[in-house]
């Protein structure tokens, strides 16, 4: 194709040209796949239109104790737990909730202390076999779980937890505070190297956590103490008004096990793991499949519905086939591609069976290495920030459904959002994009390197989306891009590397517990990516610590200014339409605070009270032939 020829496509037909053409060829070279054709969207299923409005965090009072098992009616089911299910309920045997994950994905456990990044991808059922300390419910609010109270001393820094003393482990020794010791020492040990040792960094840093994980100090010297046999003591290097919240990553490890076994790795085991959680795992074969089964000694206050939890290994391009054959009972937003999405839209019976969600807040975007040329000029950053046409990309890849446009960092309806005020900054201007890059020396291109544009094992869908800015960064700015989908451990070791060795990626981010010092934290000096930015740290930090209202104006003023730097830019935010069959039912889908009717996030896991509602419909008859094995 001439340079004449491309000149005369509109916007949208390019961006369709790239997707399927320029960008599958890219992608075909460096072994990622062929792009997906980008088509028109959805005509049926509407973009969500009611924003999420979430109201702050609260701690909410403690549950009262769990009710006693009462003989259930005739004809109703209780399950292994002794819980009776709603009068509509499936028989015991179709209790069981059957899902895909990645089989190209690392997982190496169910254990979220002894890994984040290789639990089975987007879409895999993991952390159930442990309580945390807190939940959240629907709406996001923080609840008692592991941790039935806490309370803070003056200084906002020393927190005091108390743990349900029902708790016991499956082979009938009591959870103790002891057990979350070395549960945050072995999170906090540079021996295991745990994949998200960052989170507990500032802001609201565990005391000596960083030099601890540095190997500085002895693990001895973490601020995780044992007041008594059920009294835990967190303490904090600044005040941390949200730690409770972020404790949502706490799935407690057996003391006695990590002691047995030197590692968390116990708990890929079925032959050597125990469980306090709601459930136990029962068989582990991370090419194959991966089995839950109720805990029938489990003592805690999250006491599930569902028998089994099944997942099968498949691959996302092949998952939305499965699901319509019945092989699945859910497919996630994040496991679709286009022309699912399109085939959904224009079916009616499949339409019925979306459920939109919030995600995690999740955030597509491209960043750079911020300390090296050429985007340590802050002019090339935001001659990139002007690239992105998003109101094209989402018609015609993503799919306004599972996305809407992105021009900063905290999605609509997250604390702090400022979406509008911000949506200029790095608003769709090629035409702008070009002065700047003539001002820094890359007038037209010459002399700009070529990149790799880096991909985290992305699917097609976003192969696509990748593709499609690569190929608007060619003809707009004359600059070759490569796209090149890594696998996620070489991704994430080249991210995480000291100095990085991604100089051009893109990546998403999403929330783990809901405050804007999390988002943003990311974009401190000691986060994920190498943009220093000393205003911008004092900020976050100050808010961070702050329980002033006026917190969020400080955060809304930080995040204007990681806009107008550039150190990333801003694509889309996720809004998560997964896919459920009809019989899949429960409270956990009833409308939250913000409208959404999907299994809100963090989903079927310990982290949510979404166990104790879902159950299958006695409908699921009519869909299967006989129980899953």
């Amino acid at each position: 194709m001439t340079h004449d020829r491309k000149a005369r496509l509109n916007r949208r037909t390019f961006l369709r040209a790239a997707a399927i053409g320029i960008g599958s060829a890219a992608l075909a070279a460096c072994g990622g796949g062929g792009a997906t054709a980008p088509t028109q969207p959805p005509a049926t299923l509407p973009p969500p239109t009611t924003a999420p409005t979430l109201a702050p965090v609260q701690p909410t009072p403690p549950p009262t104790a769990a009710p006693a098992p009462t003989a259930a009616p005739a004809g109703t089911v209780t399950n292994s737990l002794g819980v009776t299910l709603p009068e509509n309920a499936a028989p015991l045997e179709h209790q069981t909730f059957v899902v895909y994950f990645d089989i190209t994905a690392d997982f190496t456990s169910p254990n979220q202390m002894e890994t984040i990044y290789k639990s089975g991808g987007f879409g895999s059922i993991t952390n159930l076999t442990g309580d945390t300390l807190v939940r959240l419910n629907k709406d996001f609010q923080v609840q008692p779980a592991a941790a039935l109270s806490w309370s803070s001393d003056e200084t906002g820094k020393v927190w005091t937890f108390n743990l349900d003393p029902n708790l016991v482990w499956s082979d009938g020794t009591p959870v103790t505070a002891e057990d979350f010791v070395a549960t945050f020492r072995y999170a906090a040990d540079p021996q295991h190297a745990w994949d998200f040792a960052w989170y507990y960094s500032a802001p609201g840093a565990i005391k000596n956590w960083d030099k601890c994980v540095a190997g500085e100090l002895p693990l001895e010297e973490l601020g995780v103490t044992a007041k008594d046999k059920h009294t835990l003591v967190i303490e904090t290097e600044t005040p941390a008004p949200f730690l409770p919240a972020k404790l949502v990553y706490s799935e407690v490890l057996s003391a006695a096990k990590l002691k047995e076994y030197g590692s968390g790795l116990y708990t890929a085991d079925p032959e050597k793991t125990i469980s306090c959680g709601p459930y136990i795992l029962k068989e582990f074969k991370p090419r194959e499949r991966v089995v839950f089964e109720i805990n029938p000694t489990y003592k805690g206050t999250n006491r599930p519905r569902i028998e089994r939890v099944v997942q099968i290994a498949a691959r996302p391009e092949a998952m939305f086939a499965g699901y319509q054959a019945g092989e699945v009972d859910r497919v996630t937003g994040e496991q679709l591609q286009t022309a699912d999405n399109e085939i959904i839209a224009r079916d009616p019976e499949l339409s019925k069976q979306v459920r939109l969600t919030a995600g995690d807040f999740r955030t597509d975007y491209l960043f750079f290495d911020c300390q090296n040329p050429p985007f340590n000029d802050v002019r090339v950053r935001q001659a990139f920030s002007h690239i992105v046409d998003r109101d094209t990309l989402i018609k015609t890849i993503i799919t306004p459904t599972q996305g809407i446009p992105a021009y900063s960092f905290l999605m609509p309806g997250f604390p702090a959002s400022n979406s509008e005020g911000l949506k200029d900054i790095q608003r769709y201007d090629p035409e702008l994009g070009r002065a700047l890059l003539k001002e820094a020396g890359y007038e037209g291109g010459k002399g700009f390197p070529k990149l790799t544009l880096w991909l985290r094992n992305e699917p097609q869908i976003r192969q696509a989306l990748a593709a499609a800015i690569a190929a608007a960064i060619t003809q707009e700015y004359g600059i070759e891009v490569e796209v090149s989908n890594k696998d996620f451990k070489t991704f994430m070791d080249a991210l995480n590397a000291k100095p990085t060795q991604i100089q051009f990626g893109m990546v998403s981010y999403g929330i783990d517990f809901l405050d804007p010092s999390n988002m943003l934290g990311v974009w401190l000096s000691t986060g994920r990516h190498n943009w220093f930015n000393k205003k911008f740290d004092e900020m976050v930090l100050s808010a961070s610590e702050s329980t002033d209202p006026n917190r969020i104006k400080v955060f809304q003023d930080a995040e204007r200014l990681l806009c107008e730097e550039a150190p990333a830019v801003f694509i889309y935010h996720r809004t998560v339409a997964d896919i459920y069959k009809p019989y899949v039912v429960g409270e956990c889908f009833e409308p939250n605070i913000a409208g959404f009717s999907g299994l809100q996030w963090p989903g079927f896991t310990s982290m949510s009270d979404s166990l104790q509602t879902m159950y299958m419909s006695n409908e699921v008859t009519k869909y299967r032939k006989a129980p899953p094995r």
